[in-house]
């Protein structure tokens, strides 16, 4: 079944509303999204090889990463619903936004080139590559 982004923030205020949740305040919910961000942060670390992984497969960390990057949707979605926003809009103008601001696909490889030059740069310098 697709779901809409819009049925999805309808959905989320009206289970919360249910449980009484939506009555946690907006600063909270923020810090539960840092939380969640948190929990995001630590898996990618283990999948580019930073932190050594739990004795997890490699499936069983993308499926982790997958529930938490629900999780700290779960959050920014009610972030937006108690301050009023439609995501489904939101995500449209920001969809816009992006499209007008880097109009041509590769007006970007200069940057790219760049941002990998000083990766590897700051490697050497630490002495990890």
């Amino acid at each position: 079944m697709k779901m809409r982004i819009r049925e999805y923030q309808e959905w989320l205020e009206q289970w919360d509303r249910v449980r009484g949740w939506e009555q946690v305040t907006l600063s909270h919910t923020l810090l539960h999204a840092v939380e969640e961000l948190g929990e995001v942060s630590k898996i990618v670390q283990m999948v580019e090889g930073y932190r050594s992984p739990n004795p997890a497969v490699a499936e069983q960390l993308r499926a982790e990463l997958a529930l938490e990057l629900s999780d700290l949707q779960v959050m920014l979605f009610k972030i937006a619903y108690l301050c009023g926003i439609d995501m489904e809009d939101a995500m449209r103008r920001g969809q816009a936004k992006a499209e007008a601001r880097f109009p041509d696909p590769d007006a970007g490889l200069a940057d790219r080139a760049a941002y990998w030059e000083r990766y590897q740069a700051y490697l050497r310098r630490a002495g990890l590559g």
